[in-house]
């Protein structure tokens, strides 16, 4: 019997689970301890807050999360300088 392996298009792409890479899959996996930890505990919801949003901005869509979006998003309206030029085009 003759065995079909399966591999990805692009063999460079960072590994995926879902929404996330593994690297945070893996924080998110230890962060939820400590929350649940602490919030069971302690009745301490801050720690579970903040994986909550750890999990939202890192979750990644077409190789751009959405900490990355916000970080670009931020630098094109606030931090960087539009420049404009206005006149007439001279040509033929």
């Amino acid at each position: 019997m003759k065995k079909q392996y399966l591999y990805p298009q692009n063999m460079r792409t960072e590994a995926k689970l879902w929404f996330w890479g593994l690297r945070d899959i893996m924080i998110l996996a230890v962060a939820l301890t400590i929350s649940v930890v602490s919030w069971a505990k302690l009745n301490f919801i801050i720690p579970a807050a903040l994986t909550l949003i750890y999990g939202f901005l890192s979750m990644r869509l077409d190789e751009c999360s959405v900490l990355d979006y916000i970080k670009r998003a931020a630098s094109f309206f606030l931090t960087t300088q539009q420049y404009y030029e206005w006149g007439e085009k001279h040509g033929k």
